[in-house]
């Protein structure tokens, strides 16, 4: 099976491709919002809280939520549901899309009754789970109190990507991925008024653990009206007859560890962070705010457009599979030309990024440092982890859950394995704080991705062909970020001395725009389509 060259040099053209990006805007669109929401929240959170024993109970408890939030919305509801879902849809068979999407939900919130009374009762065992190296008394028992209040709100998360799975199926994007704004609002609420009412480290966090769950409800409440408007009179039922439901049921559990392999190595980085000195765990979370901005905004976004439209693609295997090519070959390009200067935005300007969102307050410049030290780590896979979200799609619109579930594993070992040794053994080798050991979780998180990449690649590339990216580009794409960055290298002399949070932003803003100007220098296709849109808007 050859390649498509043709879709090669430039970006996928049609009415259909032309589609796709409109979604992926409204995705990204979305995330954005959300993502800038959730960046204010843990400002405002490292400004009262800081990296003390509160602020670490509060963020293991917290990740809970985050991981179901993530695995069910981004991760096995959209695996499992939405190709065969849309399938449906794109055949005119609506009321079997209608039974459903009413069989899913009331599955789904079955488990959310067992999953809530579960982790409410069991709180206490789950601590060495979810944060072991909480060995003093004080955090150990702050953990179990704000794991109990934070799981409600899980349960919520599992019901709202139902909402998600529904509305993306029938192209209605932005609401689903702008609904968590509202889940930010109550939680930023919260901080600022106990931190003006001068609430203690333990009971703001208190405070905003119940604040998640409001807005946990509220984001689920905000989605039901246009769920409900667009899937039509639901039938609720836990039977399992029907041959769509198996197959969602069926490819479930793979897409649920596949799919979350980045939550769940996050929640491997959280684990063993649990081991490292007092305020590892909470700057890790903030730091992870800012690496998973890229993820989310361009993996997930240009993933989760995609998915809906390659599932419905119908025709013989080769018709099928140069479609998919097509597909994959602009979409990867999308993502390299947004993701790589992410990267090495990371890596050069990292302190610079930490100091402007979270030096004040509780975070002092040493906290700046470390998480440096993260988002430097994390830039070494980057790259990796969003295109292998595109591939891990490609498979599910395939109806292929179990190769992405065996290639994660892979990854979840390499991650827990190279992990340990890069967070708690090497640091001491090397002679250097402890807390280093951070940047070691992430940089270590990031070869497992490059491992996992490859075999998503190379298993995919032998069903359907390679989706091919000219070296001209890629190296284009690499120069540019590299000429931005030495760039802003030369602005940050040149504003040194002045006012702190000025100079960062002036640093940033610099690297970002020598990056456009080359680009569009360059002559990449991608660097003229995205300033056509900014000047839509």
């Amino acid at each position: 099976m050859t390649a498509v060259s043709s879709s090669a040099d430039k970006p996928l053209d049609g009415h259909t491709a032309r589609r796709t990006t409109g979604a992926a805007i409204l995705v990204a669109l979305g995330i954005l919002v959300s993502r800038v929401f959730g960046v204010f929240r843990q400002i405002l959170t490292a400004h009262y809280l800081g990296t003390g024993g509160a602020a670490d109970a509060f963020t293991a408890a917290f990740k809970i939520p985050q991981i179901l939030r993530n695995l069910f919305g981004e991760g096995a509801m959209s695996a499992a549901f939405i190709p065969v879902y849309s399938r449906l849809l794109a055949r005119g068979e609506d009321e079997d899309a209608n039974r459903l999407a009413g069989a899913v939900f009331a599955l789904l919130a079955l488990l959310v009754s067992v999953l809530v009374l579960i982790g409410v009762i069991a709180a206490p065992v789950l601590i060495p789970i979810i944060a072991a190296g909480f060995k003093d008394p004080t955090r150990r028992e702050l953990t179990i109190e704000f794991t109990r209040i934070c799981f409600p709100g899980a349960g919520i998360f599992v019901l709202s990507a139902w909402c998600l799975g529904v509305l993306n199926s029938h192209r209605k994007f932005l609401l689903s991925y702008l609904a968590p704004v509202l889940w930010n609002i109550a939680m930023i609420a919260a901080l600022l008024w106990g931190g003006h009412a001068g609430q203690s480290p333990h009971d703001l966090a208190a405070t905003l653990a119940w604040a998640s769950v409001v807005g946990a409800a509220l984001q689920f409440v905000v989605q039901i009206p246009a769920t409900l408007a667009v899937s039509g009179r639901l039938r609720l039922s836990l039977g399992r007859k029907s041959q769509h439901v198996r197959t969602v049921v069926r490819n479930f559990g793979p897409a649920f560890v596949s799919r979350g392999v980045v939550q769940i190595s996050g929640y491997i980085d959280q684990w063993l962070a649990s081991f490292l000195p007092i305020g590892i765990v909470a700057t890790l979370s903030y730091a992870q705010s800012i690496y998973l901005l890229p993820v989310s905004l361009f993996g997930t976004a240009i993933s989760a457009a995609e998915l809906p439209e390659m599932s419905r693609a119908l025709g013989d295997h080769e018709q099928v599979a140069t479609y998919l090519r097509e597909r994959m070959t602009s979409a990867l390009r999308q993502i390299a030309f947004l993701v790589i200067p992410s990267g090495v935005a990371f890596l050069a300007l990292g302190d610079e990024i930490a100091g402007l969102l979270f030096q004040h307050g509780r975070f002092d410049a040493r906290d700046t440092m470390y998480a440096w030290g993260v988002l430097a780590g994390a830039a070494v896979g980057l790259l990796a982890t969003t295109s292998g979200r595109l591939y891990s799609s490609t498979y599910y619109a395939l109806h292929d859950t179990r190769t992405p579930l065996r290639y994660a594993i892979v990854r979840v070992i390499l991650t827990t394995i190279l992990g340990a040794l890069f967070a708690l053994w090497l640091p001491g080798v090397l002679g250097i704080a402890p807390n280093w050991g951070a940047a070691g979780l992430t940089a270590s998180a990031g070869i497992a991705g490059w491992v996992e990449f490859a075999l998503l690649r190379r298993g995919l590339s032998g069903r359907i062909g390679v989706a091919h990216i000219p070296s001209r580009f890629t190296w284009s794409v690499w120069g540019a970020a590299l000429a931005a960055a030495l760039a802003s290298w030369g602005v940050r002399f040149l504003v040194h001395g002045r006012s702190r949070h000025l100079a960062e932003l002036a640093v940033i803003v610099s690297f970002g725009l020598v990056y456009l100007v080359a680009t569009m220098a360059l002559g990449i296709p991608e660097a003229r389509g995205f300033l056509r849109r900014m000047r839509r808007r």
